[in-house]
């Protein structure tokens, strides 16, 4: 469905904020990307605005006219969750409503809990974790909005990012990576053996972009298509081998471990409440997204060989 407006306004410029931008602009449209600092992204097309997005009135003014509005927000670190996402969320949720732009939320799988059996956009809301608390309410005061025909909303659900923009601090396996293509032992967290589902950044954008334009994803929330499940060993192996680095070496902390040290770091502790998608298979299926919107996760032995050169380059 072609929307009346060509402007796109995207909120944040992380990986997938600007993944996003590049993808929108060789669409041709008009993107604007708004940021705390503003920073240009330096891609043609896209437009960098400097806005406190939290700001209800100065987000609404920044994206007046737009067709869709993109909530790429990173608020920070875990623990300052629970103070920042709340005004963000609220703000650029009514900024939609000012607006009328289509509300398209760049979200992950946190409010769907431990789950057994592999996640799908039916998959109930049970969150064990703030975090996971946080998220679930974000979507649904969204949708609550939606119904009540005073927005349009969807929602993109991710796992695990990977790819070559990523950051280090963005996630356990770029930490862990990090480890292993500078030939160190990589200190992981939990049982390095368990299936898990890795979601590339492009295919983020990708997923984003389709349910923006097409209304039949409105006022539904969708798994972003992943490829098969691997574990974090043979990721960590695969993107050794496609560097020709040595084979991964890992030592499991402890849990007790981990959850002594949170009890003065805030941060060990944010972590020890996502540890469960490592405890058992953690698998999102994206099958309904990729067949409805004609999305093809990024090929994985491609992406894997971008994403290590990208690591290994920045671990040296």
């Amino acid at each position: 469905m072609t929307m009346p407006s060509d402007l796109h306004v995207i909120v944040g410029a992380g990986p997938v904020g600007a993944s996003l931008a590049g993808r929108l602009a060789r669409d041709g449209h008009r993107v604007r990307v708004l940021t705390r600092s503003g920073h240009d992204l330096g891609l043609p097309g896209v437009e960098s605005v400097a806005v406190d997005a939290s700001e209800e009135a100065a987000l609404s003014d920044c994206a007046k006219g737009a067709a869709v509005l993109y909530n790429c927000a990173n608020p920070g670190a875990y623990p300052l969750w629970e103070k920042r996402w709340p005004p963000l969320a609220t703000a650029i949720l009514h900024a939609a409503e000012r607006t009328g732009a289509v509300l398209v939320t760049a979200s992950n799988l946190y409010g769907y809990g431990p789950p057994d059996a592999p996640m799908v956009r039916q998959t109930p809301l049970r969150p064990s974790d703030h975090k996971g608390v946080l998220r679930a309410h974000m979507w649904t005061e969204a949708l609550a909005m939606h119904e009540a025909g005073r927005v349009r909303a969807t929602e993109a659900r991710a796992s695990d990012y990977i790819g070559p923009t990523l950051p280090i601090s963005n996630g356990l396996l770029p930490r862990y990576a990090d480890a292993t293509l500078s030939g160190r032992t990589a200190a992981v967290f939990a049982d390095p053996d368990q299936p898990h589902s890795w979601t590339a950044v492009d295919d983020v954008a990708d997923t984003l972009a389709a349910l923006g334009r097409d209304e039949r994803a409105w006022g539904l929330a969708w798994i972003v298509p992943s490829n098969p499940p691997a574990t974090v060993r043979e990721v960590l192996r695969g993107l050794a081998e496609q560097i020709g680095a040595d084979a991964p070496r890992m030592r499991q902390i402890p849990r007790w471990v981990l959850r002594a040290g949170g009890l003065g770091i805030p941060m060990l502790r944010e972590v020890d409440g996502i540890l469960y998608q490592f405890d058992a298979p953690f698998i999102a299926d994206g099958s309904e997204t990729a067949e409805l919107f004609g999305i093809t996760p990024s090929p994985w032995e491609p992406l894997l060989a971008e994403t290590a050169r990208a690591w290994a380059e920045r671990a040296r």
